[in-house]
This record gives structure tokens, C-alpha cells and sequence, in this order.
């Protein structure tokens, strides 16, 4: 008989977790932070852009206009299109 109180506390414990589970409310939507504010300093925690993991003043993949500088130091891997100090 030990087992009919069990069952009914099982079943009321997975009607618990099933209630909730199936709740209407929708997850926030995610901030985007992947790139830098326009109003970020060069060289400041700011300057970053995440989606290419460089300071998003030296980003060339953002700001293709940037390309010509750092061929114009040498600071280019042709093999990948970036910079040579931001290529891995």
C-alpha cells in the first residue's frame, strides 16, 4: 500500500513541473552589443567589436575604408583579408 501515496506525490510533483514548463511568457530579446557605440573613443572598453573579437576602430570587416592603411604599413595577411596583427 506504500506504493499508492507514492504514485499520487509522483504524479502531482510531474503536473508541477509540466504546469510551468508549458508557460506563455516569451524570453527577453538578446541586447545588441556587437558593435561598438558610435560615440566610443578609440582604444576604450567600448571599442570593441564582438562579433570579430578586434577593437571596432581597427574592425576591417565592419569598416572595409580601414583596409588600405594597414596594407599601406604591411600590416596584411593576404591569405585570410585581414590585418596581419589580427590574423589567427
Amino acid at each position: 500500500m506504500r506504493t499508492r501515496p507514492f504514485a499520487l506525490v509522483l504524479s502531482s510533483v510531474l503536473s508541477v513541473f509540466v504546469l510551468t514548463a508549458c508557460s506563455e511568457e516569451a524570453p527577453p530579446a538578446p541586447a545588441d552589443t556587437r558593435h561598438a557605440p558610435a560615440s566610443a573613443v578609440p582604444g576604450s572598453h567600448a571599442d570593441w567589436c564582438a562579433e570579430h573579437e578586434v577593437p571596432e576602430s581597427m574592425c576591417t570587416r565592419c569598416n572595409p575604408d580601414l583596409v588600405p592603411a594597414f596594407q599601406a604599413t604591411g600590416d596584411w595577411c593576404d591569405e585570410h583579408g585581414l590585418p596581419e596583427s589580427q590574423c589567427r
